[in-house]
Parts: C-alpha cells; sequence; structure tokens
C-alpha cells in the first residue's frame, strides 16, 4: 500500500488557532464588564444552570494531559485505563458524590472548600488544607503548560527552541482572560474549550475512516499482540494494572478530589442548591463516559492506521512505547489543512481549560482562606482588584513551572499520578475526620495528613528511594487515603485539644520521630 499523503502545519492552520485564541479573550474582555462584586467573581451568583456547570466541572480535570495520555493509553496499553475504569466507575461515583458529599457543601454559607474545615478543626487545619491545594494545583497548571506546549509545538512542526515563547503565549492569554472575567468566564470558555476538543476527536476519527475506507477497517475487534496482560485482581504491587486496583483507584482519587478539590467544590457552589449541583455532576459524568469512549475510538484508529502505514510512525515510536506521540502527530501531519488546525485547537483548549480553572480556583483560595482572614475588613471592590491582581501573580508562578517541568520524564499517565494526584487523598482526609469523625482532633488531623502524604511520596517514588522496581501508581490513591485516616482517628485519641503549647510541642516531636522512623523502617524493610 502506498504510503499516506502528508502536509505542513500551514497558513490556514494557524489563522485557526489564531482566531480561537481571539476568541477566548473576547470572552474574557465581554464578561470584565459584567464584574461588580468579589461574589460574582468567585461564584457567579451561584445562579448557573446545571448543563454549565456540568460542562465546566468536566472540564476543570479533563486537561490536555488527560486528551493526549488517553489515546496513548490505550495504544500502548489497552482500554482498561483508558476508558473502561473511568466509565464503569461512573454510577458509584454519581450516587456516593451526590447523596453523600454534595448535601454537604451546598448547606453551607462558603466561597472556598476549606471554610468548613475551621467550624470543626480550627484555622490551622484550614489553612493546611488550602497550602495543599495550592501546592496541587500549581503543580497541575505548570504540568499541564508544559506539556499542553510542547505538544503544539511538536504538532506545528516549529523550531523546539519556540517552546519557551509558546508555553509564554499560553500562560499569558490564558491569565488575561481569567482575571477578566472571573469564574463565569472560565465557565463559558470551559464548555467552548470541551467542544473544540470533541470536535477535534471526532475530526480525527472522520479522516482515518475516509482513508482506511471506512469504520470496520479499525473499528477494535481483539486484543492487540503488544498490550500487556491485565489481571482482573493482583497483590503485586508491581502489577502496573490489575482491572480491580484501577477501578478502586480511580473510585477513590475522584471521589477524594470532589469533595477536597476547590475547582470542584466551588462549580457546585455556583449553582442554585443541592439538587442542580447533582445534575450537574451528573451532566459532568454523561460528557466524561463520551470523550472517554470517542478518545479510546482515536486509539483504535490510530492503531489501524499506522499499523497498515508503519513507515508514517512518529520517527523512533512503537507501539509499546511512546504511545502519546501518535495522536498529536497523526494530527499534525496527515488531517487536511485548516482541519489540523480546528484539531490543534482541540490541544490548546485542553491545555486551557485546566489552567483556567486553576488559576480561579487558587486565587479564590488566596483571597478567601488568607488575605479574608488576615485582613476581614476590606471592601468589595478591593476584593475584586485583588482577586485579579492575584490572578496575574498566579499566571506567572504557572509559566515559572512550566518552564522548570522540563525536567519531568515519563508517560504522562503515570507522571501525573505520581505529581498531580500525590496531595488528593491527604487532603480529603482532612474533610473526613472533620465532617464524619466526631472525636477528631486538630492535631491528629494535620498528622494524618502529614502520615497519608509520606506514604503518597513512598508509593509514588519507590523505585527512587530504594533503588529496586518501582510499584504501581494505583496504588497511591488507596495507600495515602488509609494510612491518612487511621493516623488522623488514632492521634485524635491523644490529650491534644486545648493543651499547651508546650505539651502539643512534646506530642508533635515524639508523632514526628515515629513518622521518621516508619519511613525508614518500611524502606529497609521491603528492600
Amino acid at each position: 500500500m502506498s504510503p499516506p499523503a502528508g502536509h505542513a502545519f500551514g497558513p490556514l492552520d494557524w489563522f485557526v488557532l489564531a482566531a480561537y485564541t481571539a476568541t477566548l479573550l473576547g470572552i474574557g474582555l465581554h464578561f470584565a464588564r459584567r464584574q461588580r462584586t468579589a461574589e460574582q467573581y468567585f461564584v457567579g451568583g451561584r445562579q448557573t444552570g446545571s448543563f454549565l456547570a456540568g460542562l465546566s466541572l468536566l472540564s476543570a480535570f479533563l486537561s490536555v494531559i488527560t486528551y493526549v495520555s488517553s489515546v496513548g493509553e490505550y495504544v500502548q496499553y489497552g482500554p482498561v485505563m483508558a476508558v473502561g475504569v473511568a466509565v464503569v466507575a461512573i454510577p458509584f461515583l454519581q450516587l456516593a458524590v451526590g447523596r453523600i458529599l454534595i448535601p454537604v457543601i451546598m448547606r453551607l454559607p462558603i466561597t472556598s472548600a476549606y471554610e468548613l474545615l475551621e467550624g470543626r478543626l480550627g484555622l490551622g487545619v484550614r489553612q493546611m488544607g488550602s497550602v495543599m491545594f495550592i501546592l496541587t494545583r500549581l503543580v497541575w497548571m505548570a504540568l499541564i503548560l508544559y506539556i499542553g506546549t510542547t505538544l503544539l509545538v511538536n504538532a506545528a512542526g516549529c523550531d523546539p527552541r519556540r517552546t519557551t515563547t509558546v508555553m509564554i503565549v499560553t500562560g499569558l492569554v490564558t491569565t488575561v482572560y481569567t482575571l477578566s472575567g472571573g469564574i463565569r468566564t472560565v465557565m463559558i470558555t470551559e464548555v467552548v474549550q470541551f467542544f473544540v476538543l470533541l470536535f477535534g476527536a471526532l475530526l480525527t476519527l472522520v479522516s482515518i475512516s475516509i482513508r482506511l475506507g471506512g469504520v470496520a477497517a479499525w473499528w477494535p475487534t481483539h486484543w492487540e499482540g503488544h498490550w500487556e496482560t491485565q489481571p482482573l485482581f493482583s497483590l503485586n504491587p508491581h502489577v502496573r494494572v490489575s482491572i480491580v486496583l484501577a477501578f478502586l483507584g480511580q473510585l477513590i482519587v475522584t471521589f477524594c478530589a470532589a469533595g477536597s478539590d476547590q475547582a470542584s467544590v466551588q462549580r457546585f457552589l455556583t449553582t442554585r442548591d443541592a439538587a442542580a449541583a447533582r445534575r450537574a455532576y451528573l451532566f459532568k459524568n454523561v460528557a466524561l463516559a463520551l470523550i472517554c469512549l470517542v478518545l479510546a475510538l482515536v486509539g483504535a484508529a490510530l492503531l489501524a492506521f499506522y499499523r497498515l502505514h508503519p513507515e508514517a510512525r512518529p520517527p523512533g515510536a512503537t507501539f509499546a512505547h511512546q504511545g502519546d506521540a501518535f495522536f498529536p502527530h497523526y494530527i499534525s501531519h496527515y488531517l487536511p489543512s485548516g482541519v489540523a488546525g480546528l484539531a490543534l485547537a482541540g490541544i490548546m483548549a485542553a491545555a486551557m481549560s485546566g489552567l483556567s480553572s486553576g488559576m480561579n480556583a487558587v486565587t479564590t483560595v488566596v483571597g478567601r482562606d488568607f488575605l479574608d482572614v488576615w485582613s476581614p475588613v476590606r471592601s468589595d471592590r478591593a476584593k475584586l482588584r485583588t482577586a485579579r491582581a492575584l490572578t496575574l501573580a498566579v499566571g506567572g508562578l504557572v509559566i515559572g513551572g512550566g518552564l522548570w517541568m522540563g525536567g519531568v520524564r515519563g508517560d504522562i499517565l503515570e507522571v501525573t499520578g505520581k505529581t498531580v494526584n500525590l496531595l488528593v487523598c491527604p487532603l480529603f482526609s482532612l474533610f473526613f475526620l472533620a465532617l464524619f469523625v466526631r472525636f477528631s482532633t486538630p492535631f491528629g488531623a494535620i498528622f494524618g495528613a502529614l502520615y497519608g502524604t509520606t506514604a503518597a511520596v513512598e508509593v509514588a517514588y519507590w523505585d527512587r528511594l530504594t533503588g529496586l522496581e518501582r510499584l504501581s501508581f494505583l496504588w497511591m490513591g488507596p495507600v495515602s487515603l488509609a494510612v491518612s485516616l487511621a493516623a488522623g482517628t488514632l492521634f485524635s485519641l491523644l490529650p491534644t485539644r486545648g493543651r499547651s503549647r508546650a505539651k502539643l510541642a512534646g506530642w508533635s516531636a515524639m508523632a514526628g520521630a515515629l513518622l521518621v522512623g516508619l519511613a525508614g523502617l518500611s524502606l529497609r524493610l521491603f528492600r
């Protein structure tokens, strides 16, 4: 069979990208004139419709990392993590989040998720939770910016030395429209971006179907020979994916994020009541199932295309290695001119949606949990000015972090799990102890989170800490949550509430020494 005809990323593609960028800036400037209060800036007046809130909630977490890595995961490892686990977990998540978390969140007059920690566990725990979230989101945004701009540069065929320039421009554009219009702008642009990235994936499917002579030419019918065996269940921590562990890991991390991540809680708070928030979460889950299915089909279509045309594969890439390279390579080389620009706009949309939601969420947390606490008497106009200044500062930090992320190596899905998800479960443990453990104490909550974070680090970086074979990244969530809750509950039994600073220092020294000892023992014991 003759090799497929390729093309270079041309002027029409650049025009499409420029038009898309201008549209986002226009939306931001339009809503900038409507912002009068900090309440509007942070939660949109709490009157957002469920459909808008639901798609925005999905886009807040469906970053370029998910967009590209889901396709790459299917190409390299198969459908279990790419689509199967996420879709199967949806009914359980809808029930748990909708009936357990959302009613608690929506009955509280809060703007920051971490305000609800203060009433039960004090200001220190509230601000600890805020700091954990800020660190998580800053790393998340830096990784998104780095991966997104690297993919853009490679797919557009630009000189790799242009990556820094593209990174700065992408970060600045996202910062400008985010600080201009607040959460309303972020949510509307996220919905636009969802349809752009979905359209980009569908265009790829149509293009491959035309090239191969129909859908039947690429429709998956068997387990690929290069895909690893993925057992139903395995207690071997070195097995990358087992179906049961993947399901539990997805369920735990997603549930914890829904109840403790400001980007999630903030979108619930933009709706009118708990019923509207539940509908928003349902819309999010339906849209998630759709996009997971479409991206898995893109992976199947790419496998068929590059199997028939091995000479067209990305240099150095094989199906068993570097699966993340195939989707951007097809967009840049084999989609028609103009269509490639639209598809690449999908990658850009996936990057910007994660950035804008993170910037707005971090700004909200810093403003509510720190500035309003330190200086509670401020006019609403002053709060709005401060929020915009904070968004600009956060944008600068993200751009700097994106430049630093060049040192990150490895499969996109695993890198994300080992960085972005590192603090998700320890952070949720603060909320669980505050809401469901009646005897919990600030001391127990703080040290529970510290123990859980230590466990997460050991699982994620086991190979680097010990020099042994790496552990599956899927163990990080269940292990860190179990350790956080167990340690938090046990330390809450200690007589620390209302004690003097000297006694608290003694208990803290004991708990800290025990943490160091247990961490060292676990590293030596399992060598």
